[in-house]
Order: structure tokens, then C-alpha cells, then sequence
């Protein structure tokens, strides 16, 4: 069992490749946002105070997140977990280092799914995805086979984010270079750090993502 935690900036293509390690390896996800939505329909004591501080329009603290992280591990199986979308921060990486000792966890890869800027926001402003399956498209690189139907469900319910273009992507990364890049420095002093050209084609990008977790330990 193996547990990784994805890097990269918005449009590397995490979800993706998350996805294909669910499907395929049997891995839990944690995405965070998930993690959130999940909480506030649960109607237990942590979902009740996470709808709570969203109410108030507050930002929902890293303990919180990390009980809710914790409640995952405690509770799923599975062959590994993936952490998406957590850490973002140094502080958030120490806390989580503190929860995976405290439940006899470890870390197998920090996978860093690297990126050159202008291609990925060509890549992101033609994006668009089945709202009925989460199936991602682009205009040029992967068009549906009928215009306007998704191939995996047949939906026409395509859409494309509000905050896909050029402007909102561009504050979007700097926004993720000033939080998020120093965790790469982080896990490489660690020495858990392994990196991947995340803007080669999607098999590409797994399968070297399948070497990294196919190593032997240690």
C-alpha cells in the first residue's frame, strides 16, 4: 500500500490521474473539496461545523481539514490514499507528516506533475467537461467524437469553468507558486519528491507515474 500526494498547479492534470489510480489500482482519493461537500451533508458533528464556518463565509482551518482527513483514513480501505488538493502550505505539510506517524502511516511519493506555463494555458482555456460524468475534453487535443456529446455517457451537458481563460489561470498559478511551490522544496529535502512531465500525453504521464509507484520501497 502506497500513499502519494499529487503536485502541481491548476491544469496539470491531477484529477485525471487520480481518477485513472482509483479505477485501476484501487486507491481512495482524498480530494479535499470532496472532503468538504461530503462533510456538510453528513450532518455529523465535524460536517455541522464545517457548514458552519462556510456559512459565515470563513475559510475552513487546517485542523479541520485534517480531522476530516483523518476520518477518511480511519474509515476507508483500499490499497493507498491520494492526497489532492492537501497540502497547500508548509504548515499544512508538517501537519499532515504528524497525522500519518500518529496512524501508523507513511508517505510512499510526492509526485510533482511539472508544467510549462503558456503551454498549460493553452491546454486549460479549451477544456471543457461532461457535467454529467466529470469526462474532460479540449477543443484541440481530445474533441468529443460527436460535437457537443460526451463519448463515455452520451450527455450534452458540456461546460466549460467561468474561470477558464487566460486572466483568472494566470492569477490562478501565481496564486499556487506563492503557496504551494515551496512544498516542493520540502518533500525534496525529504527525499520523497519524484517528478513528471505533467503536459506529455495522458497515458505518458501514467505510465511514469506507474514506475514511481511500482518501485521497490526503500
Amino acid at each position: 500500500m502506497v500513499n502519494i500526494i499529487l503536485l502541481g498547479p491548476p491544469g496539470a492534470g491531477k484529477g485525471t490521474q487520480a481518477r485513472r489510480l482509483v479505477e485501476e489500482r484501487g486507491m481512495v482519493q482524498l480530494s479535499t473539496g470532496d472532503m468538504l461537500r461530503e462533510a456538510m451533508s453528513s450532518g455529523t458533528e465535524m460536517g455541522k461545523k464545517v457548514a458552519d464556518v462556510m456559512a459565515r463565509g470563513e475559510l475552513v482551518t487546517d485542523e479541520i481539514v485534517i480531522g476530516l482527513i483523518e476520518e477518511k483514513i480511519g474509515s476507508a480501505g483500499g490499497n493507498g490514499f491520494i492526497f489532492d488538493g492537501f497540502p497547500r502550505t508548509l504548515a499544512q505539510a508538517d501537519a499532515l507528516g504528524e497525522l500519518l506517524a500518529r496512524t501508523g502511516q507513511t508517505l510512499g511519493a510526492v509526485i510533482e506533475m511539472r508544467v510549462d506555463d503558456e503551454a498549460l494555458v493553452r491546454r486549460i482555456t479549451g477544456r471543457f467537461t461532461c457535467g454529467e460524468c466529470g469526462e474532460v475534453y479540449h477543443d484541440e487535443t481530445k474533441p468529443t467524437k460527436a460535437e457537443g456529446v460526451c463519448d463515455e455517457c452520451g450527455s450534452t451537458n458540456l461546460k466549460r469553468r467561468a474561470d477558464d481563460n487566460e486572466d483568472s489561470l494566470k492569477q490562478r498559478l501565481m496564486e499556487y507558486y506563492k503557496k504551494t511551490s515551496p512544498l516542493i522544496g520540502y518533500y525534496y529535502h525529504a527525499g520523497a519528491l519524484r517528478s513528471v512531465d505533467g503536459l506529455a500525453d495522458i497515458e505518458d504521464v501514467a505510465g511514469a507515474i506507474a514506475a514511481i509507484l511500482d518501485q521497490p520501497a526503500g
